[in-house]
């Protein structure tokens, strides 16, 4: 559906990163188990006091836009969740997970209007 001055909202996950890894297992990222951060829009949000391995947020960080936009059932995207490490010999991964649908509108979010020519895109 086409957006339009009336209606111009759109729907966007809140997603939660957590680290994960077998039980026992040595990581050579910096993490721990259990270590997140949490995506709300565009906006990235750490627990206090806790880091991230940015070689670890590289290797998520373009699969986040995707993630947190509706998607179909049978869409990869919708079923595989958990990222490797970017250290080959580190066994931890980031696993994404879907935790609020939350509602924005193209006007707050950019300062390009919405038009007729929006069929085009």
């Amino acid at each position: 559906m086409s957006g339009s001055a009336k209606e111009d909202g759109f729907d966007l996950w809140d997603l939660k990163v957590e680290v994960v890894a077998p039980e026992g297992a040595k990581l050579w990222c910096g993490a721990s188990v259990g270590d997140y951060f949490e995506l709300h829009g565009e906006m990235l949000y750490l627990p206090p006091g806790q880091g991230m391995s940015i070689y670890s947020l590289a290797s998520v960080l373009p699969l986040l836009a995707a993630k947190q936009r509706p998607t179909k059932d049978n869409d990869w995207m919708s079923t595989d969740a958990e990222i490797a490490c970017p250290d080959p010999h580190c066994p931890s991964r980031l696993r994404i997970t879907r935790t609020r649908l939350r509602r924005f509108n193209h006007a707050e979010t950019t300062a390009v209007p919405l038009g007729d020519d929006d069929a085009e895109r």
